[in-house]
């Protein structure tokens, strides 16, 4: 059984952790609970970079120049508001992590506002930071719900369990099923109806982004290997959980 002083440790570090994270983005951080759809009215091109001009279908009327704004899970700086729409600057590092390069005019895209830590947190703890691209490999109708399969990198599986949670384009899902290459996600009617998931066919592409508690616990167990490189695979083992009183 987890000791509880282990586990009450690793929620202290995790909850500082968040604190210094939301100090140093200006609140950017989520909950993937999506408040409405977008639909892209430009696109300029500069380079690698990309400019994207989006109107909310939705009342986004309080968001100001230098707001932090997820657009399909992609954490962006409003830079210009005007006639109802809002424009963003994306990096090209952020162009070739995410989808946002393969947008057209007129496609629709998921958008939630920056969380505040005042707010309820209803979804989970989303930074909008892409870890990675995925694609759809199974759609299917449950009842009144969808089953997605999602493939992804394998470098990102150790940060996907079952029950846990995943962003996928800016939207909280929770796990069903995991393997070493994709996951199972449930959609339930509300979260089709507010947000572009279920618009998405066989084969389209999304945005991931993994859970951040498990990156935060990945490093704070390999604080003592400093002689590892950050670009090794985990060391996490059955020796290093008992260690910090995980087990029986």
């Amino acid at each position: 059984m987890r000791n509880p002083s282990a586990a009450a440790s690793l929620w202290r570090m995790e909850a500082n952790q968040i604190l210094i994270l939301n100090e140093r983005w200006r609140r950017a951080m989520f909950t993937g609970l999506v408040e409405g759809i977008g639909t892209v009215k430009a696109i300029t091109r500069r380079g690698e970079d990309l400019q994207l001009t989006v109107a909310p279908l939705v009342d986004m009327s309080d968001v100001r120049k230098g707001d932090s704004l997820s657009v399909s899970g992609v954490c962006l700086t409003v830079t210009e508001i005007k006639a109802g729409a809002f424009t963003v600057d994306v990096s090209g590092e952020t162009v070739s992590r995410s989808t946002l390069g393969y947008l057209r005019l007129g496609d629709e895209v998921n958008l939630e506002r920056a969380l505040r830590f005042t707010d309820r947190l209803g979804g989970h703890l989303v930074s909008g930071h892409v870890d990675g691209v995925g694609r759809l490999l199974k759609k299917e109708q449950q009842q009144r719900s969808w089953i997605l399969k999602i493939a992804m990198e394998a470098t990102l599986s150790k940060y996907v369990i079952e029950k846990g949670s995943i962003a996928v384009d800016g939207i909280s899902l929770t796990v069903n099923r995991c393997e070493k290459t994709a996951f199972e996600v449930n959609v339930i009617p509300e979260t089709g109806r507010v947000t572009t998931i279920l618009k998405k066919k066989v084969g389209d592409l999304v945005n991931i982004e993994t859970d951040l508690i498990g990156k935060y616990i990945e490093k704070f167990f390999m604080k003592e290997q400093t002689s590892v490189p950050e670009t090794s695979s985990s060391n996490i083992n059955e020796e290093m959980l008992r260690k910090y009183g995980f087990g029986e």
